[in-house]
């Protein structure tokens, strides 16, 4: 099911106003209902011409300017020369290839990374989860009397032992001459 789409109208004071949650925005409101996954278009409040593209697009300025990183400086100025609309479809297609091609990437290490990180488990926390699941908790707990029942018998038959072995002889001592 597609997300609906968040209506955020422009006013010539430069305000944003989000319709669906009756609020004023900022640029940085808009850029967390993106990454969230919401659908976002922005109109001008009077004309309701899509002013979408660059108001993303200024979000995207807005947060270069905190960071260093960003767009190249030299594909800044590629998409700058790119006036005819062939150059600009291209460079556009090429930025959504490698976007796409990141996204896929970063599914990949993510999946890598789960799989790794199941295959961590030790051979003993396998084979408790295993036989935990199948043993219920009341078998569980009626089996721990007689281990310690056990467990008892064996300390008195050791003391038996200890109690009829003969007593361990001394060797008399050979003294060297």
């Amino acid at each position: 099911m597609k997300p609906s789409v968040v209506v955020i109208k422009k006013y010539g004071n430069r305000r944003l106003y989000d319709t669906a949650g009756s609020r004023y925005v900022n640029l940085d409101d808009l850029a967390a209902l993106v990454r969230e996954g919401q659908e976002v278009r922005v109109v001008d409040a009077k004309t309701g011409r899509d002013l979408t593209r660059v108001t993303l697009t200024q979000i995207i300025t807005e947060d270069a300017k905190d960071k260093p990183t960003g767009l190249p400086l030299e594909l800044l100025r590629q998409l700058i020369i790119a006036s005819d609309e062939v150059r600009q479809e291209f460079l556009m297609w090429y930025l959504k290839s490698a976007f796409d091609t990141y996204e896929k990437v970063q599914d990949a290490v993510q999946n890598r990374l789960s799989e790794v990180q199941s295959a961590i488990l030790s051979p003993v926390d396998v084979m408790k989860r295993i036989l935990g699941a199948a043993v219920p908790s009341s078998a569980q707990a009626s089996a721990e009397p007689e281990v310690d029942a056990l467990r008892k018998r064996v300390a008195e038959l050791e003391a038996r032992l200890e109690e009829s072995a003969p007593p361990k002889a001394k060797r008399p001592s050979r003294k060297k001459r």
